[in-house]
Formats: structure tokens, C-alpha cells, sequence
């Protein structure tokens, strides 16, 4: 019975040991770390700003990036072969992203178009994580940071403008039409 029980454990264990030391364990640990927190301040801004996709949607997707790098890196793929994997995720988080954008036809417009858009960097930003590139994704997250919540104060301040220069129905400047 105990041949039985070390065979079991000596499997497991095998099962197990695709983190060979403590240094491996520690890149695994910092790079999808480093997907999760980055994936998550993209989610947080999203997620504050009201948007569908916020801060869990976001860190999964860094986090689902991350991994489909890593562990192909882990196994001994090379740099070249991992382009199919990035295709695929690329394509993939393109359905996802597609999902967040919704048609409105009564009222003509197009909404989720930069929350589809953040969904996609994210995925970007976990693949840089996961292939160990952390400064590149830290600087990539500062750019959309900067891009979603900067910039939108631009866009308002300009849409209030065009708004006080609308002419009203009585013919004068200013009103909302």
C-alpha cells in the first residue's frame, strides 16, 4: 500500500515542477504580478469612469496575456515560434473587445469604442509583462493612463466650448441646442 502512496506523491510532485527554484518562482511571481497591478490601474480608471469593462475585466485580461506568453517561454519556446501565440491572443481579445462596443440605433452613435480599446492595450501591456519586459509595460500603462483620463478632460473642456458656440433657435450664440 505505501508503493502505492509513494508512486502517487512522486507524481504529483513531477506535476509540480515546472517551477524548478526560487528563482524561477520569483520572475513567474514579479511578472504576472506586475500584469495583474498594471491590467488593474487600466481597470481602476475604466471602473471609476463608469465604463462596463472596469477593474476585474481588466486585470484578467492582463493576467490571461501574461500567461499565454509566459508559459510557452517556460517550456522552451523560441522568441520567433511565440509570434502564433501572440496572433492568437491578439485575435482573440479582439472578440473580447468587440463584445464592449454596442451600436445604438436609436440614437445613432457608437459607444465602448475606447473601452474596447483599453481592453486591447491591456492585453499588450500583460503580453509585455509575461515575456519579462516590465519597465516597457510600466511605461506602456503610464501612456494609457495618461490617454484615458488626461486627455478626456480635454475632450470635455473642447465639448463645452462647441457647445457655448452653438446657436440657439432665436438665432442667438450660446445656447444648447
Amino acid at each position: 500500500m505505501s508503493e502505492i502512496w509513494l508512486e502517487i506523491w512522486t507524481t504529483v510532485r513531477s506535476e509540480f515542477a515546472d517551477i524548478p527554484d526560487v528563482g524561477e518562482a520569483t520572475r513567474i511571481v514579479l511578472r504576472l504580478g506586475m500584469a495583474v497591478i498594471l491590467g488593474g490601474l487600466l481597470g481602476y480608471e475604466r471602473e471609476r469612469s463608469g465604463k462596463a469593462a472596469g477593474l476585474r475585466t481588466h486585470m484578467l485580461v492582463a493576467l490571461g496575456a501574461a500567461i499565454f506568453v509566459l508559459v510557452p517561454l517556460q517550456g522552451g519556446m523560441q522568441v520567433g515560434d511565440i509570434s502564433r501565440v501572440l496572433q492568437g491572443v491578439i485575435a482573440g481579445i479582439g472578440f473580447l473587445g468587440a463584445g464592449a462596443i454596442i451600436k445604438l440605433s436609436n440614437e445613432r452613435e457608437i459607444r465602448g469604442l475606447t473601452t474596447s480599446a483599453s481592453i486591447w492595450m491591456t492585453a499588450a501591456i500583460g503580453v509585455a509583462a509575461g515575456m519579462g519586459r516590465e519597465a516597457t509595460a510600466l511605461v506602456s500603462t503610464l501612456m494609457a493612463l495618461f490617454v484615458l483620463a488626461v486627455l478626456r478632460r480635454v475632450e470635455a473642456r473642447i465639448s463645452s466650448r462647441q457647445e457655448k458656440s452653438l446657436i440657439t433657435p432665436d438665432g442667438k450664440p450660446g445656447g444648447n441646442t
